[in-house]
């Protein structure tokens, strides 16, 4: 794929104080807040390496669920020299005024300032885009971005994804890549964050992740189906404290890293 200069410059934000104005008082148009809750919507929410992408991936394979893929300022990662994003698959990547734009007329759900150097969100476009096909929205999301959504979507469904134990979730860290003690370190720490903002809003649902098989259909259920297990919910709620007290039990044995 032939680079460009907007693939290979370093991302800047060039309306940064005017996108900061408006997101600090941001408020979605009315058309959206409508077609948003018309519309269900599922946020997948995890800690590194839980296997959410996965869980996703299986699910839109079903041709029930429809991904909602995130606008971003930013230009395509590059490798080598060589782009290895895709447009319409990691992000939209879009023209920083054409965001802009669309913060101004109340087209995202959400967005926010990222790194000091780009803009990303949920654009409605993609909302409406699941509502169309017929399909259950659904996406990965931050923890804290879920609060954001939640005050627009009383019912939306945040599902929190879960390692089975502390030992598989370290080996499965591990897996992942050939990671320095720094990273692996930097990994954890903003693990124990997620998991306590998670378990201080009951709207969480937490779901293990032991069986690929079993983890997909237990999100379905929920999603599609709306069945609950409030026994398992709480058993899985007390795995996320013991999952967050190892990780950070497992942080002061190394405390030079």
């Amino acid at each position: 794929m032939k680079v460009d200069k907007q693939t290979s410059a370093k991302p800047v934000l060039h309306h940064r104080e005017e996108f900061e104005r408006l997101l600090t008082d941001y408020h979605i148009s009315d058309q959206a807040a409508s077609t948003l809750a018309n519309t269900t919507f599922v946020l997948m929410v995890a800690a590194t390496a839980s296997g959410r992408n996965t869980i996703i991936k299986h699910l839109t394979d079903t041709g029930k669920y429809y991904y909602v893929v995130s606008d971003t300022t930013r230009p395509m990662r590059l490798k080598d020299g060589k782009v290895v994003e895709h447009n319409g698959v990691e992000y939209f990547f879009r023209k920083e005024d054409e965001v802009l734009q669309d913060v101004r007329e109340g087209k995202f759900i959400e967005a926010a300032i990222i790194h000091e150097q780009q803009v990303s969100g949920i654009s409605i476009r993609e909302i409406e885009n699941a509502q169309e096909s017929g399909k259950i929205a659904i996406t990965d999301i931050e923890v804290q971005g879920c609060e954001t959504i939640a005050q627009l979507k009383p019912d939306i469904i945040p599902i929190f994804v879960l390692p089975p134990n502390f030992e598989e979730w370290l080996r499965r860290i591990h897996k992942r890549s050939e990671l320095t003690n720094e990273e692996v370190k930097s990994r954890l720490e903003a693990a124990v964050r997620e998991y306590g903002i998670a378990l201080e809003d009951d709207r969480f649902i937490f779901i293990v992740n032991d069986n690929l098989e079993d983890a997909v259909q237990a999100v379905d259920e929920v999603a599609r189906l709306g069945h609950r297990d409030p026994a398992a919910e709480a058993q899985f709620r007390e795995l996320a404290k013991s999952l967050r007290d190892q990780a950070q039990d497992y942080l002061a044995q190394y405390p030079n890293w």
